[in-house]
Order: C-alpha cells, then sequence, then structure tokens
C-alpha cells in the first residue's frame, strides 16, 4: 500500500509562495497530514470538500476552492474540529497557521499549480 503524492510550486494570484504536496489519490487524501513528523509548507486535497481535524494536534488554516482554484473560503480548523461541505468546493488547501497571511490568500484569490 503507497501514499504516493507529488509536489507542485503554488501560485496566489501569480506570485510564488509555497511548495505544496498535491494529494489526488484516495490513499494520499485518506492520510492527509495524519502521521507526518514534519507538516508540509501546504497540502491540496483534490477531489475534496469537507475535511477534519481528528487526531490533529495543531490548527491549521485552511482554505475551500472550486474546480477553478478560486477562493471560496478561508479558515482556521482546530483540532477535532470539520468543515461542512459546501456547494461548489471541490478542493481544499491546508497549511500550517498563519501561512494563508503571509502568502496574502483570503477569498477571491486564485490559485495555480506549476509543475517541475
Amino acid at each position: 500500500m503507497t501514499f504516493s503524492s507529488r509536489t507542485a510550486r503554488l501560485l496566489v494570484d501569480g506570485r510564488p509562495v509555497a511548495e505544496v504536496v498535491v494529494a489526488d489519490t484516495v490513499l494520499s487524501r485518506a492520510r492527509g497530514l495524519l502521521f507526518r513528523r514534519e507538516l508540509p509548507e501546504g497540502l491540496l486535497l483534490r477531489p475534496c470538500s469537507s475535511v477534519h481535524g481528528a487526531w490533529m494536534r495543531t490548527s491549521l488554516d485552511v482554505a475551500l476552492l472550486t474546480r477553478g482554484m478560486s477562493v471560496r473560503d478561508v479558515r482556521v480548523l482546530r483540532p477535532w474540529r470539520a468543515t461542512v461541505p459546501r456547494p461548489g468546493v471541490v478542493q481544499i488547501l491546508e497549511a500550517p497557521v498563519g501561512s494563508f497571511e503571509r502568502w496574502g490568500l483570503r477569498p477571491g484569490s486564485h490559485l495555480a499549480l506549476q509543475t517541475r
């Protein structure tokens, strides 16, 4: 059983901000950020409409994204909490708390990935 995933450069409104792990398989999405010794700069879960913080020790920045990678909403997900699925949300970006503020990511931002 493998949790393989790939990485890509995340752009926020055309600006490169972070290296993110793209979890786009059933197993890589199921693993998410669980059991990682170090958090990546970001984790993009696709397809995904909601996330939970079960077994997490720290809060996360969470962005709810459309298919075209427009940010519908941002929030801080605390341990043992969950987001509620929303119409049009098909991807979710998770990052350590404070990342979105540093990146200038907010509702209405447009995200893109650069692959290597």
